[in-house]
């Protein structure tokens, strides 16, 4: 058998007892040392969240070191009125307000540009224009008081058990639903189709859905789901998973990926709920459990 078929075959078993083929768990650990490293340290962790303003009624938010800021920035490399970011569209209109300020759009400094849901750089902090329809600023800060919360991850052992590659049933009707949210807001998306499976002898079906959001890949499947490990080992709200397409036309569903919305870890998110129908009876004992960040 050469090599390439075996990698085929390796990924392509829905169901298997037993060890997971080495490069596939070394893929998952590799995947979890990282997140756990950047969750402690990195820039855009979600412990380094410090602030979220929301745009509400408003088109624009005015960002500074100065007191009658919208979004306050207390730091000597923050002009007093740095900042407008204005909500144009499914974009933003960035613009620098006082002599010398600028800010930093991928590599560039700029003075002004228009953006997509992006992160620009403002001094040591980095700023998360998003969008969602319900737009807001979301402030990381590299000396958030919150890493000091730091405690790790928790995650089931991988098991190839809740790995399954799978087609996806399309909606004949790919209708648009209303996706509940954890800051109370009502997010369009897109039935995509459902995904069918085992756990064990327990047949399982899951809605798949896309988000009709700025900056959300019209290809993009996201399945958002809740199981009976949920508010127990595993975090209350629920869990996602991302399906990943195939070249045949199906999904890899991997539930040793399954990992927590940001909302499990700062409030200052605002992350899709599973749809009520994305509650399983069966227990998914693999991904990421709950580490106990945050409580609702």
């Amino acid at each position: 058998m050469n090599l390439l078929l075996a990698v085929v075959l390796a990924l392509a078993l829905p169901q298997a007892s037993g060890s997971v083929p080495d490069s596939i768990r070394r893929s998952i650990e590799k995947d979890r040392s990282d997140t756990e490293t950047w969750l402690k340290s990195g820039e855009t962790s979600y412990l380094a969240t410090i602030v979220r303003t929301d745009f509400g009624g408003r088109t624009t938010l005015r960002v500074g070191r100065a007191a009658d800021n919208d979004v306050r920035l207390d730091a000597d490399s923050v002009a007093a009125h740095h900042l407008e970011v204005t909500v144009v569209g499914d974009s933003f209109r960035v613009v620098a307000r006082d002599p010398g300020a600028a800010f930093i759009a991928g590599k560039a400094s700029l003075r002004s540009a228009v953006v997509g849901p992006s992160s620009i750089r403002v001094g040591r902090y980095t700023l998360r224009l998003s969008h969602q329809r319900f737009p807001a600023i979301i402030v990381f800060d590299p000396r958030s008081p919150r890493f000091k919360d730091y405690k790790g991850l928790r995650y089931y052992p991988v098991d190839l058990a809740y790995r399954y590659v799978v087609s996806l049933t399309p909606s004949p009707r790919p209708d648009t639903v209303i996706i509940l949210s954890t800051r109370g807001n009502r997010r369009r998306a897109l039935r995509v189709g459902w995904f069918d499976f085992k756990v064990g002898t327990t047949s399982c079906r899951l809605e798949a859905t896309r988000l009709l959001e700025p900056g959300v890949d019209e290809h993009s499947v996201s399945v958002f789901f809740r199981d009976a490990t949920s508010g127990k080992d595993t975090y209350a709200v629920g869990r996602y998973v991302d399906p990943t397409p195939q070249p045949d036309g199906r999904y890899v569903l991997d539930f040793n990926a399954a990992y927590n919305p940001a909302c499990a870890f700062s409030p200052h998110y605002n992350c899709p709920l599973p749809p009520k129908d994305n509650t399983l009876t069966a227990a998914i004992r693999a991904g990421e459990m709950d580490s106990h960040y945050a409580s609702h």
